[in-house]
């Protein structure tokens, strides 16, 4: 009995111990949790699909290097890239999955789609997130206009560029040109010195610049700059009119400039929507080429000389901002809760310095572009220190619901004028379609 009632009596205070030590246990275990990473309610790591255009294939392993160390360091949540097609491409897709109540968890996009994505209700705001992050303050403040719209910060960047002016140092060299144009009619007396016969058969086999022919996005993209730098802009005329300005002074003269270096035979027009391919640059047809610093890589391989020059102006230095944004979809506060934790890792400076050593795209982050690593790689690479100034004057494409549209009809009116076409006659049929096309749109429904 005596030893009965003492096994009890050391029992109690031993099964008290294990439930101490094992609530400890929990509470360290629950510790090592990382509270700001979400798991899924059964325990298991949860799997987001981010859906992206990333080109060229060697861009896409670096981002596909870069969130395998994301999914090695955060268990719970495990990134799948997906890729499915270029920016112009993705829309009927994602429109489908929106309707079809099964988006990807993250889009990856440019920052334009905004307005649509908005309109569908298909998208989560970030600036609740966004301003308690101190990443915020590490963002180049020349994005913040890509990135907002209404009030709401709808995207975060990936990462940006610009465009200018590729050329060959050799060619200039040979053409007897000592100083690169810094106005639009150096440029034009420059594209003249440059186009030339080189082996005296009496035909031109070199010219001074290739022009991109298409109606495309690209084509947009690299004519904007010259039409802000004329002093354009797409605002209309009356403030609150959903209907941007096609047709403005600085339009007219940024494709007379570029109709002007067809006419006087010393630009040549690349294929149809493929402006950015190089193969005419690289094979010496042509002395200057409009892209960005993404081509770093392709330049570099093909062992040819180039450097870069800022875009000349007219009436102001003018860029426009490139690169691509990560929208968060609409799916369940679970996924969006880890989606967020990816985010912040993109725009943080690790992921900066990796994606911009791995790709020429320029940071996003400033203590990226200011650590030593990219101090170093700009060493190397002189020509990214033109496109890192130009960000000093870089403008977002407008963020409305009609980009889609605007993108469009610039792109016919630009394209016409290429083919031919008398610039103000292009811009006030590609206006007047517009016009229609968005009163269209915004009539309400009765």
């Amino acid at each position: 009995m005596i030893l009965s009632k003492l096994s009890k009596a050391i029992k109690r205070p031993l099964k008290l111990t294990i439930c101490i030590l094992i609530a400890l246990n929990l509470l360290i275990l629950s510790g090592c949790q990382n509270s700001t990473t979400p798991v899924s309610k059964n325990g298991e790591p949860i799997e987001l699909t981010l859906w992206h255009g990333i080109n060229p294939p060697p861009n896409r392993d670096v981002f596909q290097t870069l969130t395998d160390k994301f999914n090695q360091t955060h268990p719970n949540i495990q990134i799948k890239p997906v890729y499915i097609g270029q920016p112009d491409q993705q829309l009927p897709k994602i429109l489908t999955a929106i309707v079809g109540n099964a988006p990807p968890d993250l889009l990856w996009n440019g920052p334009s789609i905004a307005g649509k994505l908005a309109e569908l209700d298909a998208i989560e705001p970030l600036e609740n997130w966004l301003d308690k992050s101190p990443r915020k303050a590490e963002i180049d403040p020349a994005l913040f206009e890509s990135m907002e719209l209404g009030g709401h910060t709808w995207s975060v960047p990936l990462g940006t560029n610009n465009v200018a002016i590729f050329y060959r140092p050799s060619l200039f060299a040979a053409a007897g040109i000592k100083e690169v144009p810094q106005n639009w009619a150096q440029l034009k007396q420059v594209a003249r010195s440059l186009t030339r016969d080189t082996n005296g058969d009496g035909r031109t086999d070199q010219h001074g610049i290739v022009l991109p022919l298409g109606k495309g996005e690209w084509t947009v993209f690299t004519w904007l700059p010259f039409m802000f730098s004329a002093g354009g802009e797409l605002k209309g005329k009356i403030p609150q009119s959903p209907v941007p300005q096609i047709d403005n002074p600085g339009s007219q003269a940024a494709l007379e400039l570029w109709s002007d270096l067809l006419k006087e035979g010393s630009a040549i027009l690349s294929a149809p929507e493929r402006g950015y391919e190089l193969d005419n640059f690289i094979a010496g047809k042509v002395a200057m080429q409009i892209t960005g610093p993404w081509t770093l890589a392709q330049l570099q391989q093909s062992a040819i000389d180039y450097a870069a020059m800022p875009l000349p102006l007219l009436k102001r230095p003018a860029a426009v901002v490139g690169g691509e944004n990560i929208f968060l979809m609409k799916t369940s506060p679970e996924r969006e809760r880890a989606a967020l934790v990816f985010l912040e890792y993109v725009i943080g400076e690790e992921f900066q310095t990796a994606w911009a050593l791995g790709t020429g795209y320029l940071p996003i982050n400033l203590k990226s572009r200011q650590s030593q690593a990219y101090q170093s790689f700009v060493e190397k690479n002189p020509v990214l220190r033109v496109f890192l100034e130009q960000m000093n004057s870089a403008r977002a494409r407008p963020i409305i619901s009609g980009y889609s549209r605007l993108s469009e009809n610039l792109g016919r009116a630009i394209e016409a004028t290429l083919l031919g076409r008398n610039p103000q006659d292009a811009l006030k049929e590609s206006q007047e379609r517009l016009t229609l096309t968005l009163d269209v749109a915004t009539v309400p429904e009765k």
